[in-house]
């Protein structure tokens, strides 16, 4: 089997070499294929790519312009070639020592998809800004809501895919709002659907956190339109 690791990235020549090497020293008793997908970053992380030894596990994709995380996620998926689909932040926030916990489900033939949550109480979490957790918690009892689905963290980065799903799955929300049409369009389909307990290392703005307050306005709008539409 094989597992392919999409990342988007955008403005993270601080964390991106650091987070290849963390991803490829996670074991996860499979071949890795890890998939950068750059979305036009603008403060040398094209360069620091660009200069990575070639390598097969390694895959990288380049936007000549600015699209947003859920384009470049698009790309990624496209791309993969693995039995299944990860979805990996560029930063730190997320710790890839424990994909085995999010790929179990799946492996052990339980899950078509697996989100990992934050709140679920499984590990170390950064005490950070309340309003964004409250955001988070709002905008997840909402998308619940219109999907049925029992979710406590439906914005979380850790969303695990057998690969036919993913791809099989249109997808066009090119920003954040990727997250509420993912989870609305998996919603529909007859597939089994697990959550499992992760950690969060959470940046503050200083150290490079882009969502913010007109993303949760978007989300919210997002989250509208996948409840209307069939």
């Amino acid at each position: 089997m094989k597992l392919s690791i999409v990342i988007p990235v955008y403005n993270e020549a601080a964390t991106i070499s650091q987070i290849v090497d963390l991803v490829r020293a996670v074991e996860v008793g499979m071949e890795k294929e890890i998939l950068l997908v750059d979305d036009c970053s603008r403060d040398g992380t094209r360069e620091v790519l660009k200069n990575m030894p070639a390598s097969p596990d390694l895959k990288v994709l380049f936007h000549e312009v600015n699209q947003g995380k859920g384009s470049a996620l698009r790309t990624g998926f496209a791309a993969a070639t693995g039995d299944i689909v990860l979805i990996q932040d560029a930063d730190l926030e997320y710790d890839p020592k424990e994909y085995p916990r999010l790929l179990a489900p799946i492996l052990d033939g339980h899950a078509d998809v697996v989100f990992g949550s934050r709140f679920l109480g499984g590990g170390a979490h950064r005490v950070v800004y309340y309003w964004h957790y409250l955001g988070n918690r709002l905008l997840t009892t909402l998308s619940n809501m219109t999907t049925n689905l029992n979710l406590t963290d439906m914005e979380v980065c850790y969303k695990v895919f057998k690969r036919e799903v993913i791809q099989s799955i249109p997808l066009k929300e090119d920003r954040f709002g990727f997250e509420v049409e993912i989870t609305a369009k998996v919603s529909r389909r007859k597939l089994k659907i697990y959550e499992v307990p992760i950690s969060y290392y959470g940046r503050d703005y200083s150290e490079g956190k882009k969502i913010g307050w007109r993303d949760g306005f978007s989300a919210l709008r997002c989250i509208a339109k996948y409840w209307l539409m069939d």
